[in-house]
């Protein structure tokens, strides 16, 4: 397996879980992150719990400034698996290094990223990505390696199998897609099921998907999703250990009452009684979403493609008000109906 030299962009989850591995099998790893948080890590180090057991990492190399990480080079990729509400700030801080920068490989969750990324730092200089594996965390540069699935890397790019490579020689499933778009646009679909539900309910998806109300909404949500894909003709894609193509043939022809068991066993595999992003978004006080990356970009690109998405409109329109403090956090805690009918009223 071919040493590359990898500039990670953040130490959340996803950074410690892939920067964490490639590291414990030999490639060379620099993480970047805020200068607090940086100190922080370099004393701690780096813990780990992947399916062969608990792995520490003592002496990380991270940085606290962008220039003292790009010092430390060169790199042959950098990885950007940071939050999508934090992409255009972070882009404001690489213009003034771009003639420095390696490609990156853009892992966040969304399929508006690229394009900024593209933007910025030219088309050539990105290649997009996706994780499909659990990752938990459970302190500052440590986590657990929930349940494995894999990553995606977007074919294309003169780099794309060497980091397929050695991401894989890594323990960590990646797998090459021909078709980035559809690649982006699958992993979507898995992140708008029961997550912007549970965040507004404060229920778990499992609550979610067992009520016959709002697993009609969760359906409709997936269904304005398949058309707006269909409208870009771009496909639907089954990701590493990810029967997505499963989830769009039961939400395009079971009815709900048979879609229903088969969805609930299948995302209850992966979520069940864990809440999700967009809930850990709302509660951790930052005032800021993913969801306008989710359920809003369906509903921007729907507006581009001429296909109305009210659902996915409204589920986002109110999961940021919520954020924001512009409706008590409790507003539809534990109410379907409420919600049910609140969104049923709101016009779109």
């Amino acid at each position: 397996m071919e040493k590359l030299n990898w500039l990670v962009f953040g130490a959340g989850a996803i950074g410690t879980y892939i920067g964490g591995s490639l590291a414990l099998h030999g490639q060379g790893v620099v993480f970047i992150e805020q200068p607090q948080m940086a100190d922080e890590l370099r004393q701690r180090g780096l813990r780990l719990r992947l399916p062969d057991g608990e792995h520490e990492l003592p002496n990380p190399q991270v940085y606290g400034s962008l220039s003292e990480a790009l010092a430390a080079g060169p790199y042959n990729i950098a990885v950007f698996a940071l939050k999508s509400y934090d992409t255009l700030a972070a882009l404001q801080t690489l213009a003034s290094y771009k003639d420095r920068l390696p490609a990156f490989l853009c892992l966040q969750n969304g399929v508006e990223n690229e394009a900024a990324l593209s933007a910025a730092l030219g088309n050539e200089n990105v290649i997009p990505g996706t994780v499909t594996s659990a990752i938990g965390r459970r302190a500052v540069g440590d986590i657990v390696l929930e349940r494995l699935r894999g990553m995606g890397i977007a074919q294309g790019h003169p780099l794309s199998a060497s980091l397929a490579a050695a991401l894989a020689g890594s323990g960590l499933n990646a797998k090459l897609y021909a078709n980035a778009a559809g690649m982006k646009w699958s992993k979507l679909l898995t992140n708008l099921l029961a997550n912007a539900i549970p965040a507004i309910l404060d229920m778990t998806p499992a609550d979610v998907l067992a009520h016959p109300g709002l697993y009609r909404l969760e359906m409709q949500q997936i269904g304005e999703a398949l058309r707006v894909m269909h409208a870009r003709r771009i496909p639907v894609t089954n990701l590493p250990k990810t029967p997505v193509q499963l989830l769009a043939w039961v939400a395009r022809n079971f009815p709900l009452h048979l879609s229903q068991p088969v969805v609930q066993r299948v995302a209850g595999r992966g979520r069940g009684a864990k809440m999700p992003s967009l809930h850990i978004d709302l509660h951790s006080g930052r005032g800021k979403s993913e969801v306008d990356y989710l359920n809003g970009a369906v509903a921007r690109l729907g507006k581009q493609s001429a296909i109305d998405t009210p659902i996915n409109q409204r589920l986002n329109e109110t999961l940021l008000a919520l954020t924001r403090g512009e409706y008590p956090l409790g507003t539809f805690s534990h109410d379907p109906d409420k919600l049910i009918n609140w969104l049923d009223s709101q016009p779109g």
